[in-house]
């Protein structure tokens, strides 16, 4: 009996359009460490200035922190702050950077419309199956859901095209296509908010450490001096340990809110990037099946 050999399937494989972004994050290290710097500098040589004050050090050797006295304003008295204030106003600083990085890289990602009106229009031209008007839509809604969206349409017409696969294996493939298209969106979304939401938490801490070390250096003042002068000292430290502390409460708010409100915008585009894909597999199990 002569034997009989299995029939070999052929394995339909499916190629994906979606390319990584190769994209540098260098700012995540690079901006925290610059804003520092530069705050330092804010605070050493503008805060600091002698002519700031009326009693300015007269030792050179006191180049990294000078003893400066007698503050001609309030906003030369934020130098005797202490070293604290230099580290909080670099983290303002850095909050500031990702602030306006993340509002130009949200603004980009929402594209170019109303993204609840652009998936109308593509379920429109699906419904009449013109999947190149609803691909020629996405270039110009562009954005994350655009992406997605026309990653999910090239998928979409060569499924249609496609003999081999029953609808329902065209169905999850386009799945797949959006899917991973989202996995690539995301992250970009999403990079760099951990700066935010650390710093909101860490601001206020660092405000309080400084208000803790300037009232450290208050009543040590206070225990080597005596009368009026004692009283002069201790409520000039207190003013000076408070700038730490609106300095750091202020910036904490300004973190939290803007993480809120980024965060608010994202929920928003990743809920069109879900529908995106709903309409993609619904539009196609109905017209193709």
């Amino acid at each position: 009996m002569a034997e009989t050999k299995p029939t070999a399937t052929t394995a339909i494989r499916s190629t994906t359009s979606v390319q990584p972004k190769k994209k540098s994050n260098s700012i995540s290290w690079l901006a925290p460490l610059t804003c520092i710097i530069v705050g330092y500098c804010i605070w050493r040589f503008l805060l600091g200035n002698t002519g700031n004050f009326t009693v300015p050090d007269p030792d050179s050797s006191h180049w990294f922190w000078p003893n400066h006295q007698g503050p001609k304003g309030n906003i030369p008295r934020m130098y005797e702050g202490g070293i604290i204030v230099p580290i909080l106003i670099g983290t303002l600083l850095t909050v500031l950077t990702f602030v306006i990085e993340r509002f130009l890289t949200v603004t980009k990602a929402s594209g170019s419309g109303s993204i609840a009106e652009f998936i109308r229009k593509v379920q429109f031209y699906l419904a009449n199956r013109d999947v190149d008007k609803a691909m020629a839509e996405c270039d110009r809604q562009k954005g994350s859901v655009g992406n997605v969206m026309k990653a999910g349409l090239r998928k979409y017409k060569e499924m249609i095209t496609n003999g081999e696969l029953s609808t329902e294996q065209k169905v999850l493939n386009i799945q797949k296509e959006v899917e991973e298209a989202t996995a690539l969106e995301l992250p970009m979304l999403e990079k760099n908010l951990v700066f935010l939401s650390t710093i909101a938490s860490v601001a206020t801490l660092l405000g309080l450490l400084g208000t803790v070390i300037g009232m450290i250096r208050s009543f040590s003042a206070l225990g080597e001096s005596g009368g009026g002068e004692a009283a002069q000292k201790l409520s000039q430290g207190i003013s000076e340990a408070l700038y730490n502390t609106a300095l750091g409460i202020g910036t904490s708010a300004i973190a939290i809110i803007m993480y809120n409100v980024f965060t608010t915008r994202i929920d928003a585009i990743t809920f069109g990037i879900d529908e995106s894909g709903f309409t993609l597999t619904q539009s196609f199990a109905a017209n193709y099946k």
